[in-house]
């Protein structure tokens, strides 16, 4: 079965504990502290792999999540760090949130994408030994790692995208001019899944192209099966227009034309203005005045015209040069770029929960809000760490911390950072 979305939810692992231990050896008077940070939890990495072509493995198991860093130990033993949760996908799979629709990867190659980052491990006591504090009885948790609800959707990496109504010569063009072998009948919606062929027009040039299933009028709103893979067309770098010109099932070939142009903008208005070349089908079933008043209809809009038989591979050869030669003027195959978090805006920070508990003057602050907003904060930016102090302030963080009874050049950890506070 093709699937080409599927919603899945990715936990990365938390970071280890840090130890809480102290040097213990024969003769040895005041080791001091001397607890190992834990380990950083596994990453959720994403892969590109060719041998998959759908996303139904996802169907069944819905769920991912990676291991935990191990706590880290005695004698300054660090933790080990868990392993990553590799999970492989389809090339040209992107990976959404799946509440805001933010790129978080977009896998076009072959290169790993961390999508959630594990936890780092927590620091054990020896970080927090200091000429007044020497022995130190507490340590830090690990991070959690980060957590996501993701859609995975299948964006075929296809070079030309053929586009046009059911039943037109899809298909059969595809056939005749790749290795491809898709299902090949006399009724619509013979194609329901997007088909992917090789076109090679000598030892070193090839392109690929996309059959895609049939559209028809109101596909962009859920009609027929074409809607499910107009994502499809979306990464396509040339569009390949097929129009039955006879209009052999009694449609007005014009309005087939204009019927696929405008399901097309209505679905992404890029798609518009995507190069376009149109190929009139089934030639032999009519006149040549009606193919030549078709030809003047679609030039005069600026568009390459081919008429051609695709059943027995009539005028493909010119067609095929012409796309090559496009092809060689366009960009590579489009990619998403990561979208980064954005930073929450200030006018909507109130007053919010925090935790904050004090072992020999460092004052922890605990809370889920802060720690997603210390992943948007770049603390080697000085505007960046000025909206990070209006946070603490607009969010009842600094009042939070007086009630606590921190004093002026006392610690403040929060999470993987670490200040002095100052009035």
């Amino acid at each position: 079965m093709f699937v080409d979305i599927a919603k899945i939810y990715i936990k990365a692992g938390d970071g280890g504990d840090g130890a809480v231990t102290f040097h213990r050896e024969k003769y040895v008077a005041s080791g001091g502290p001397d607890g190992g940070d834990g380990g950083r939890g596994g990453n959720i990495v994403f892969v590109a792999d060719t041998n998959l072509s759908t996303l139904a493995d996802f169907r069944y198991k819905r769920k991912y999540t990676a291991q935990k860093g191990e706590n880290g130990r005695g004698g300054r033993c660090n933790g080990k760090k868990a392993d990553d949760l590799v999970i492989r996908v389809p090339k040209g799979t992107v990976v959404k949130e799946a509440g805001s629709g933010r790129i978080l990867a977009d896998l076009s190659d072959d290169a790993p994408v961390i999508v959630a980052k594990g936890g780092k491990g927590g620091f054990g006591n020896t970080h927090f030994a200091t000429p007044t504090r020497q022995t130190p009885r507490f340590a830090k948790p690990g991070l959690p790692g980060e957590s996501y609800e993701v859609q995975l959707e299948l964006k075929l990496l296809a070079d030309v995208g053929i586009v046009g109504y059911p039943n037109v010569g899809k298909s059969t063009l595809i056939s005749v001019v790749s290795e491809a072998k898709p299902i090949i009948a006399n009724y619509h919606f013979t194609t329901i899944t997007p088909v992917l062929g090789v076109v090679r027009m000598g030892e070193e040039s090839s392109f690929v192209m996309a059959d895609i299933p049939g559209l028809i009028e109101g596909a962009h709103d859920g009609l027929g099966l074409g809607h499910q893979f107009l994502r499809h067309v979306e990464r396509c770098r040339l569009l390949l227009h097929i129009v039955d010109v006879s209009g052999s099932e009694g449609r007005d070939p014009k309005q087939d034309f204009e019927t696929i142009n405008s399901e097309l903008r209505k679905f992404n208005p890029e798609l518009a203005e995507r190069p376009m070349i149109v190929a009139a089908n089934k030639c032999d079933l009519t006149d040549d005045e009606t193919v030549e008043d078709f030809r003047r209809y679609i030039e005069a809009q600026g568009y390459k015209f081919f008429p051609i038989m695709a059943a027995i591979a009539y005028q493909t050869e010119p067609l095929l040069k012409e796309i090559q030669e496009q092809l060689s003027k366009l960009p590579p195959i489009a990619r998403y770029e990561r979208e980064e978090a954005p930073a929450v805006p200030e006018e909507e920070i109130g007053k919010q929960a925090v935790k904050i508990t004090q072992n020999d003057g460092v004052f922890f602050v605990e809370g889920e809000w802060l720690l997603r907003i210390l992943r948007t904060v770049n603390f080697d930016d000085n505007e960046s760490l000025q909206y990070f102090q209006r946070v603490l302030i607009a969010g009842g963080v600094i009042d939070a911390l007086k009630e606590a009874g921190i004093k002026e050049g006392d610690t403040v950890s929060m999470y993987d950072i670490e200040f002095d506070f100052v009035e």
